[in-house]
């Protein structure tokens, strides 16, 4: 088969066919009855997305315009299509197969699970549901995916359904966060109201026709489209835990399953950047109404949250004994670097300053959920070696498991931002964006994030690694999981050493979908098939 071919087709096909290995597992589990078989089923479903996902990938960077995929034939903007330029494929590329590695894990993990068809029928879904907002080219079934992604997110939190902590946190994040999507419902008719479509390269054409054109009552449209852009905007920054929608993150991370937590972490929460981004950049970017008075305004507030985020986050972490509860305030920490990189669209004269932002946003969020997939795993070791999650009794556990400690350490400098790992230079991307825009201010926030954090991240590895106990603590079966762990911090090894390459490489796919002419091309696909 034509691999072009097949990579438009896997564009719509991906996210039902999770939705139909979820969808069958209850039965071929009650078929098959081993305790092994959901665990590998989930693996084969995760197998198959990530290499749909890269051949979409490669499929998006060697064409000229982005994939579409039109469900039921209908044209754009009639009837849902999922739209895939290189912005969306490169996060597609890099949630799926880090999916796939929490998947590996996950497996490992099984002995935590008494029900494990549940649990990898809900995995499944939150793979799908992810993989379904990144690639819809229709707000309305963006509303539709979060919806999937999020009622997987909050049944694996509460999935220790004996303990009342995990219930708590399940019914606080869930509660708030179906409040959320109906608030972004709420915004969706509002657009319809004004815009008359729902689908996202038709919106965007149509904020640039309006925009041009110059018609009359344009600022009472981009009053309308302030509103709108607003309720959507809460419902992402609370789905990415930006300051101060971060509170539901301390309580949710720590008490799912160890691998729910590395998901949540390493890629649920760049769900919601990706939303933002695709929002004020693509669908009602610089030339559209609501860039005439309020959309730097929008991007200098998420600047500012930013910042809060980041900074409360990282002081937050030195206070913490629970060291998943450290990773969750870490998480908040480094959300709010990337959306400090990602609101400096507001400075709109200087396009290069912006689209160097938007490569150090996305280069970022890979080497973020990297390292934070791979420290809550690696931890996961530890607690179970532990018993306990508080790193005062888990002194020197980290000595029982030396590969498992290695990798832990190579997560934390990532993190950290020390050379030669991928954390210093998409830390210090960040940072020469803002320089590019003359932004000095921002530019010196990110070192003092950056700066306040490690007194945290040495905190965690002392106690685990170097500090030293009388204790016992119980063998654990790795089973060869030090391999993925080790594979996962080599990789972050990679792609700080290979940075020029990766930042390339980003910025063109930034570039092609998020310039002025990538939004272009992403509606000049209206109307074809």
């Amino acid at each position: 088969m034509d691999l072009f071919r097949l990579g438009y087709d896997l564009t719509g096909l991906t996210v039902p066919v999770l939705a139909l290995f979820a969808f069958t597992l209850p039965l071929l589990a009650k078929i098959f009855g081993h305790k092994k078989f959901p665990g590998i089923y989930a693996l084969i479903s995760s197998i198959f997305a990530a290499v749909s996902s890269t051949i979409i990938y490669w499929v998006a960077i060697s064409t000229d315009k982005p994939i579409m995929y039109l469900f039921g034939g209908w044209i754009p903007p009639l009837g849902i299509v999922y739209e895939v330029d290189q912005f969306n494929a490169v996060i597609g590329l890099f949630t799926a197969w880090l999916m796939l590695g929490i998947t590996i894990y996950s497996i490992w993990y099984n002995k935590h699970f008494d029900e494990p068809e549940w649990y990898y029928i809900l995995l499944i879904g939150l793979n799908a549901g992810m993989l379904g907002c990144l690639y819809t080219g229709d707000v309305f079934n963006l509303f539709v995916m979060l919806e999937v992604l999020g009622i997987s997110a909050y049944a694996l939190v509460a999935y220790y359904k004996n303990k009342h902590e995990a219930v708590e946190a399940a019914i606080k994040y869930g509660i708030i966060g179906a409040t959320a999507t109906t608030v972004y419902f709420i915004g969706l008719v509002l657009i319809y109201g004004v815009y008359g479509t729902l689908n996202m390269a038709d919106l965007a054409y149509r904020n640039y026709s309006l925009y041009v054109s110059g018609v009359p009552g344009l600022a009472s449209i981009g009053a309308s489209a302030l509103l709108a852009v607003s309720l959507s905007l809460w419902v992402f920054t609370y789905k990415s835990a930006l300051f101060p929608n971060h509170f539901w993150l301390p309580d949710a991370h720590p008490e799912a399953p160890t691998p729910v937590s590395a998901a949540l972490s390493g890629l649920v929460v760049n769900i919601g950047v990706y939303a933002t981004v695709r929002f004020l950049y693509t669908l009602f970017g610089e030339y559209s109404p609501l860039s005439i008075y309020y959309r730097e305004i929008v991007l200098l507030v998420l600047l500012i949250l930013g910042f809060l985020g980041g900074f409360i986050g990282a002081l937050m972490m030195m206070y913490q004994r629970d060291i998943k509860r450290l990773l969750a305030y870490s998480t908040i920490s480094h959300i709010g670097l990337i959306y400090m990189a990602a609101s400096i669209g507001f400075i709109t004269n200087n396009e290069a300053a912006v689209l160097l932002g938007l490569t150090a946003m996305t280069y970022h969020i890979i080497t973020h959920g990297i390292g934070k997939a791979l420290l809550f795993m690696s931890s996961g070791v530890f607690i179970d070696a532990a018993g306990t999650r508080n790193m005062d009794e888990m002194k020197g556990v980290g000595r029982k498991y030396p590969l498992v400690s290695l990798a832990f350490i190579f997560g934390f400098l990532s993190l950290m931002g020390l050379i030669p790992f991928s954390g210093f230079f998409s830390k210090l991307l960040i940072y020469q964006a803002f320089m590019e825009a003359n932004m000095i201010i921002p530019a010196i926030a990110v070192i003092i994030i950056s700066a306040t954090s490690i007194l945290g991240y040495a905190k965690a590895m002392y106690s685990i690694v170097f500090s030293t106990s009388s204790r016992e603590y119980r063998k654990i079966e790795l089973k060869g999981i030090e391999i993925l762990l080790l594979s996962l911090a080599i990789v972050l090894l990679l792609l700080g050493i290979l940075y020029p390459w990766i930042k390339n490489s980003i910025y063109s796919s930034i570039y092609s979908s998020l310039s002025t002419g990538g939004v272009m091309k992403y509606w000049s696909v209206l109307g074809t098939k």
